[in-house]
């Protein structure tokens, strides 16, 4: 799977070329977009079952207005969606949720957006990183319990594009280890280390960043940029739900995946 993240990735002027070649490679696509752009370049993409046009939006109109710091925004991204599910795009949105979310106003969100027809929404913890110097918006682990402690009824009603196990780890279960390596980032610089959140180098090639990449020195009690980090972007690549197991895990697991 690749995510084509930004800024936005839809102001690169061969991004038309660019998901047809990962295509080609067999490569399951998120494409994530504010949306601004997206009805003038949507005729540079083609519908396909393996991608994913993943549109921000954090709250309801005057929320997503306010965090993206201009009027608008919400009502062209809600334009955009019914253009490409119109042509025929799958479709998800992306909420990430910070300090002061309302998760009722999630909630409003979503059942706003049902008779779209979305293929999903993606959801996730607001995480500190070094370029952003704005500690007051993130939230601490035991915060990110509180705001997913519901999590499971949101996701018997909407269709959550997150796995039940990782949802059961932002709740606060503590006998799950890292449930997906994840999130290896590449941009003009190379392959960014160690993830996407903290830059401490680039390297070249994959196989360099794997290798040279000092992973012991990061984690939660190791590196303090880690402390309340629940990503896992690398510090513990040897994920393994089997040693934890709980029962209803695998039911869990299969209903989504069916689902």
């Amino acid at each position: 799977m690749v995510s084509i993240a930004g800024g936005e990735p839809l102001l690169y002027p061969e991004i038309g070329a660019l998901v047809a070649g990962l295509l080609e490679r067999k490569r399951h696509i998120y494409l994530c977009t504010n949306g601004l752009l997206l009805r003038k370049r949507l005729s540079e993409l083609c519908p396909h079952p393996r991608l994913f046009l993943n549109i921000h939006l954090d709250g309801l109109e005057e929320t997503h207005d306010r965090a993206v710091e201009r009027c608008g925004v919400f009502r062209e991204a809600v334009e955009a969606i019914r253009a490409a599910k119109a042509a025929g795009f799958k479709v998800s949105t992306n909420t990430t949720i910070y300090k002061d979310t309302d998760m009722a106003e999630i909630e409003k969100l979503f059942e706003y957006l049902e008779p779209l027809q979305l293929d999903g929404h993606m959801i996730s913890p607001a995480y500190g990183y070094s370029a952003v110097d704005d500690r007051e918006i993130f939230m601490t682990r035991e915060d990110v319990h509180e705001k997913f402690r519901d999590i499971d009824r949101l996701a018997r009603r909407f269709r959550l594009n997150a796995s039940p196990v990782y949802l059961e780890f932002l709740k606060g279960r503590r006998d799950l280890p890292c449930t997906a390596w994840g999130n290896p980032t590449y941009n003009v610089r190379g392959w960014k280390a160690p993830c996407y959140l903290i830059t401490d180098a680039h390297y070249a090639t994959f196989e360099e960043f794997m290798v040279r990449t000092p992973w012991k020195r990061y984690g939660p009690g190791r590196d303090p940029r880690c402390e309340h980090c629940l990503v896992h972007c690398g510090f513990e690549p040897s994920a393994a739900l089997g040693v934890n197991f709980k029962a209803g895990d695998a039911v869990k697991l299969v209903r989504w995946a069916l689902k």
